[in-house]
């Protein structure tokens, strides 16, 4: 079950707010520690996870990982820093990592290989808590707004144990609950008039929870939000989502070029869905060849069984 905000979130936050888990996590997140490793901190320390887990999340090798670990923990040791919610003052410089962390501790829970429900219920109750601790903050909000968008169509991910995409997925199964309360939720974020990039993720993922199937999904509002959401926080994974979102939008060649860049620049080398996006892009393009190819370095790379059971059967549909 997930956890319900305990009043109004615009009620001015009491002691009660920041539980002991929020306090790890700000914790975690103290300025005196490199941002990569409050974020893997905060996943071992809180969500338990182990060292491959985080890497894994993180897109980073075990060694890397371990050792990232090992000398966050030194520094609180060292510098002696507090267990506590730091004064409001001080509150914004911490938020960037406190929200990656509580959206990676969710995604570790959303992951259908794992089955961990109840860290996706933790980060959610979580970020309930910090937009009751923030409310004058926009981006808690998105975050929130974000993650009920996604809890929302958990059902339909898997069937019998193989991934279902975003455009197969049976819609009259979807918590039309959590997706009212995330588009108002988003509502309210985007009201305050300083859209950030969580946002626009929730704003992208409304744009999905509200199309009445898949062929009226905006796509060229899709392809808007990633370009914004790019500019904002630049990523090649960013890149890769607003190439599908051309793709839809513009045509398959105009999206394809852009993922054909991005697989040229090297930059997602190992990231299975890179080449299981091309894959897909080359099956509607009528390359079925290059398809299956492409298919099978993602089959290669595919780190859960559903993704794994679903590449195999596209491959055999070609």
């Amino acid at each position: 079950r997930l956890a319900a905000p305990a009043r109004d979130e615009d009620e001015p936050p009491g002691e009660d707010v920041p539980d002991e888990r929020l306090r790890l996590i700000f914790t975690c997140c103290h300025p005196a520690l490199p941002f990569p490793a409050r974020v893997a901190l905060t996943l071992r320390t809180l969500a338990g996870l182990s060292t491959p887990e985080i890497a894994r999340a993180l897109l980073t090798s075990e060694p890397a990982m371990a050792q990232r670990l090992t000398r966050a923990k030194r520094k609180i040791q060292e510098a002696g820093i507090p267990y506590r919610v730091p004064p409001a003052e001080l509150l914004h410089e911490r938020l960037a990592a406190v929200l990656a962390v509580l959206y990676l501790i969710f995604n570790q829970g959303y992951d259908e290989q794992d089955g961990r429900r109840d860290l996706a219920a933790e980060a959610i109750g979580l970020a309930r808590t910090l937009v009751r601790l923030m409310p004058a903050e926009p981006e808690p909000r998105g975050l929130l707004a974000l993650m009920l968008l996604h809890e929302a169509r958990r059902a339909t991910r898997t069937e019998d144990g193989v991934l279902v995409t975003l455009e197969d997925q049976d819609r009259s199964r979807w918590d039309q609950t959590l997706i009212a309360e995330g588009v108002a939720m988003l509502d309210r974020a985007l009201a305050m008039r300083s859209a950030g990039p969580y946002q626009i993720q929730a704003a992208v993922a409304a744009c999905h929870a509200t199309a009445p199937d898949p062929a009226g999904t905006d796509w060229p509002q899709i392809k808007a939000l990633y370009a914004e959401l790019a500019r904002l926080a630049p990523s090649p994974v960013v890149e890769l989502n607003r190439a599908v979102a051309v793709a839809m939008a513009d045509g398959i060649p105009a999206g394809l070029a852009l993922v054909d860049d991005l697989a040229a620049s090297g930059r997602l080398a190992g990231y299975h869905l890179l080449p299981a996006t091309r894959a897909d892009l080359l099956r509607r393009a009528g390359r079925t060849a290059e398809a299956a190819s492409a298919y099978r370095e993602a089959l290669d790379l595919a780190p859960t069984d559903p993704e794994r059971r679903y590449l195999t059967r596209r491959l055999r549909e070609l």
